[in-house]
């Protein structure tokens, strides 16, 4: 053998005592428990870049979508722990939201539909959130502010003989 292929032997043989002393040792096993929403996070990222790249269909998007999500969302429950998980869970129709959103605002179809059904999902997606947020404080907080829109509707419109029905009021 040549010195030049005995110096790439050494190299391989040197990387391999390296690798296997790191595995040995946990490392590969804490970059897998650490980085693993990067293997769905990536996905949808690189579905993206696809289509913007204008190499895959708009179609693509919808799963695009989801996985981003999903991936952020599963990417902060492993970095602060999944008792976020609680309260986060809407977060799931919002992936589903995203998804269905970028495929109806750049589908050729352009099928209305499909943005009304992403934008109602959001939605629901975001009250859950604030409700699953406040937990039980919220049947409190909304019986406040319906308390307070009846109190507003009643005495604080103006005066009863100047005001007109619906017209002036705000």
């Amino acid at each position: 053998m040549s010195s030049k292929n005995d110096a790439k032997l050494g190299i391989f043989i040197l990387a391999a005592g390296i690798v296997i002393l790191f595995g040995k040792l946990g490392v590969f096993g804490f970059l897998g428990r650490a980085l693993w929403p990067l293997v769905i996070l990536v996905p949808g990222l690189f579905l993206h870049v696809l289509f913007f790249s204008r190499r895959a269909p708009a179609s693509v998007l919808l799963p695009a979508g989801i996985l981003t999500v999903y991936g952020l969302l599963l990417g902060l429950c492993n970095t602060w722990g999944w008792a976020l998980m609680s309260h986060l869970w809407p977060l799931l129709l919002l992936g589903i939201a995203v998804g269905l959103y970028e495929y109806s605002l750049y589908s050729p179809g352009r099928n209305g539909g499909l943005t009304t059904t992403a934008v109602i999902l959001g939605l629901l997606s975001v009250v859950l959130l604030v409700f699953s947020m406040l937990g039980t404080g919220a049947l409190y907080l909304l019986g406040a502010i319906l308390i307070a829109a009846g109190a507003w509707l009643i005495f604080g419109r103006g005066k009863p003989g100047g005001r007109k029905k619906w017209n002036g009021g705000w």
